[in-house]
């Protein structure tokens, strides 16, 4: 088995950082869950609390904190538009103050260490699809700047890091990703548009419906997390983690009320301020430096998650929830393929 290393993850009882957490104790890890759960929510870890592999620790990581580990995910900070804009200051103290202690403690301890930065940092971009290369076009004063800035001087402070005291880094930039575990009030619009088509509510769009977006489920981007990880000391990142397929959010919006039966109607409002009107992800660096590319498709995606909001809205609680994980393995790994038992009414 690979692994046997002590691992953190900031953020790790979010959205992503609970499915992180449970790929890394199926490899053998020890695994420290750190979160001050502005965000994250202890059910979604409820049922790794058995494992004696497994600890939580409430912290928030903009003071710094003294463990021994091998290894970092740094995925602490709201993603939401919601979330981080309703205490913009304390997002960018997350994003910039959270990245200095975490690389401190990776410094001090010799760990490995991996950011979770964001297509945002291309902002409304003018090159599309967004590689790497691209610098992107982002306003510093805006609404959304404290997550979109935050994250861009994280990736200054993780490369000035790396080139001044030799830290290994791993810096992924996130494109928009789905799945069971999101809150229902999230924001985003995946869970957004599911939410309101189970609820028979009218689906908002902001915009005219024609701005695009590329959705990953969380399998695939949890592999491309493990992947860079585990690539050569010379792969730094960054990479951009995404599925490539682009859709119309109103297409989105219609397959989500043909695939739940909704009686919704479509209402159209004001799209918010520096909302970005194209995002598609080039993901040819990751394929060719970590052998990696999404492998679920949206409908596929879409009917889990649809079925998790079902069952949540209905008054389930995380843990209990089936959640089927096709993250594809490392040839050197144990199949990293687990389900749990789900109720027979969302089968």
């Amino acid at each position: 088995m690979h692994g046997q290393k002590r691992i953190m993850v900031t953020g790790g009882t979010g959205f992503l950082g609970s499915f992180l957490c449970e790929r890394l104790l199926r490899e053998g890890n020890d695994v420290l869950c750190v979160d001050n759960f502005y965000t994250g929510s202890r059910d979604n870890v409820l049922h790794l609390l058995d494992d004696p592999r497994f600890e939580i620790l409430r912290h928030d990581i903009t003071f710094p904190l003294y463990v021994e580990v091998d290894e970092i995910y740094n995925l602490a900070c709201p993603a939401s538009p919601v979330h981080y804009q309703h205490d913009p200051v304390q997002t960018v103290k997350t994003n910039v103050h959270g990245a200095i202690n975490m690389l401190g403690l990776a410094k001090r301890t010799k760990a490995k260490i991996f950011q979770a930065s964001t297509s945002e940092v291309y902002g409304d971009p003018a090159v599309h699809p967004q590689p790497e290369e691209y610098r992107g076009s982002v306003s510093p004063i805006g609404p959304r700047a404290c997550y979109d800035e935050g994250k861009r001087c994280a990736e200054t402070l993780f490369f000035d890091y790396h080139r001044q005291y030799g830290v290994e880094i791993r810096v992924a930039r996130i494109f928009n990703t789905y799945g069971p575990r999101m809150q229902t009030n999230d924001g985003r619009v995946v869970s957004n548009f599911i939410v309101q088509a189970l609820r028979n509510e009218p689906i908002t769009i902001f915009g005219d419906g024609r701005q695009t977006r590329s959705f990953c489920y969380v399998d695939d981007l949890i592999d491309g997390f493990i992947r860079l990880m585990a690539a050569p000391a010379g792969v730094t990142g960054p990479i951009n983690l995404g599925n490539p397929g682009e859709f119309q959010v109103r297409e989105l919006a219609e397959m989500v009320v043909e695939m739940t039966g909704s009686k919704s109607g479509i209402v159209f409002k004001p799209l918010p301020i520096d909302d970005p009107t194209q995002r598609k992800p080039d993901i040819s660096r990751a394929t060719q430096q970590l052998g990696w590319q999404p492998k679920v498709n949206l409908r596929e995606g879409l009917e889990r998650t649809i079925a998790y909001f079902e069952w949540k809205l209905s008054g389930g609680v995380n843990n209990s929830f089936n959640v089927k994980s096709r993250q594809v393995p490392y040839p050197h790994l144990a199949s990293a393929s687990v389900e749990v038992n789900a109720p027979e009414a969302i089968r």
